[in-house]
């Protein structure tokens, strides 16, 4: 794959009559990076894919692929290959005429075509395949036959459309590592959109959040699940209690405490907003930061709560769980406790690695 093949948006916006889309975005995909991007139904971001593909053209700003700019340069004119969600396979032809498809207006040479090929349909595990038709491949065969036929040209970047969302969960899981695992071996650029925010945390070097045509935040999976910057990233990467209470200091100067209706719930030892102290202000905690205590371990600042509902999902429980100091929270227990009886009290904590504070 190409060595320069970044892809920039420079103050990029696409109206349709008299909506905007996307409104003047800027960002920056390194080469051999994997860029998620991520958001709601309508917040631009399959817009944006179609404007690195040249299947649409911004309406302003400037677009660079490779150091060159392809902002008024259609689809035909990039070297770039897309993953769509529905495959886009021709029922009629094989595996082989499939992936040949992409070049067969780039090579006169049939046997050149045949190895390059071959030498993809290895790489993505579609061996001994070439003569059977999409009908009779498995869906996750059909989605490596669609990265095959992407790649075979040997674009600069490389683009999915919600590509795992025909396929049951546990397949998701394979066909995401898959394709991870095979956009590291080639080191293309690669940009992802989906809306499902584990797809995104799974596979991304770094995920752009987009909501209502703007990018509210990027960052690695890691930073915008632990420090997200707006109440809307808390709660759509991962879900999150939001509860209001005040900050004070406390007698470590490292620290602060967190209350709610004069009640500490958990102390903040990475507080950096110091003019949040003795202010109102939200603290979105993770389900996973909820912990349950065993009866006779009460602790600092942990408190006791009412179980509403407990649902059973095998590997965790999910609770609804209503705090001594008035809020409903909530809460999923990863550990291999019998689920607690729903009408019961429990003595929880509240772990401060869990929470953001905005």
């Amino acid at each position: 794959m190409s060595t320069n093949s970044g892809v920039v948006f420079k103050n990029v916006s696409k109206l349709f009559d008299d909506f905007s889309a996307v409104d003047n975005i800027s960002f920056e995909v390194k080469s051999g990076q994997l860029i998620t991007l991520l958001g709601p139904s309508g917040c631009g971001k399959t817009t944006t894919l179609r404007m690195i593909a040249g299947l649409e053209l911004p309406t302003s700003g400037q677009i660079f692929i490779g150091g060159e700019d392809v902002s008024n340069v259609y689809a035909a004119g990039r070297s770039v290959g897309m993953v769509f969600q529905s495959y886009a396979l021709f029922p009629h032809m094989t595996v082989m005429q499939n992936i040949c498809f992409g070049l067969s207006d780039k090579s006169k040479d049939k046997a050149e075509t045949l190895d390059k090929a071959h030498v993809v349909m290895r790489t993505v595990g579609l061996k001994n395949l070439e003569h059977r038709y999409p009908s009779e491949l498995s869906g996750g065969q059909q989605q490596r036959v669609a990265i095959a036929r992407s790649i075979v040209t040997n674009p600069k970047v490389l683009l999915f459309d919600e590509p795992l969302s025909n396929l049951d969960a546990k397949l998701r899981r394979q066909v995401r590592g898959d394709i991870r695992d095979l956009q590291q071996e080639l080191g293309v650029t690669a940009i992802y959109v989906t809306h499902d925010q584990e797809e995104a945390l799974a596979i991304s070097d770094e995920i752009i959040v987009m909501k209502d045509g703007n990018i509210d935040q990027k960052g690695s999976p890691k930073a915008l699940y632990q420090y997200p910057e707006s109440p809307f990233v808390a709660n759509f990467i991962g879900e999150a209690n939001k509860v209001t209470g005040q900050l004070a200091p406390s007698e470590k100067d490292s620290e602060a405490l967190f209350s709610v209706n004069g009640k500490t719930i958990f102390s903040y030892a990475k507080l950096k907003q110091a003019d949040l102290l003795n202010k109102s202000c939200d603290a979105f905690i993770r389900p996973n930061a909820i912990v349950i205590l065993d009866e006779a371990s009460a602790e600092d600042n942990s408190f006791t709560a009412k179980v509403l509902s407990a649902v059973y999902m095998g590997s965790y429980v999910e609770y609804m769980i209503e705090a001594e100091w008035g809020a409903q929270l909530f809460m999923i227990d990863y550990s291999f406790n019998e689920p607690c009886e729903v009408g019961s009290s429990i003595q929880v904590k509240i772990d401060h690695r869990g929470v953001s504070i905005l």
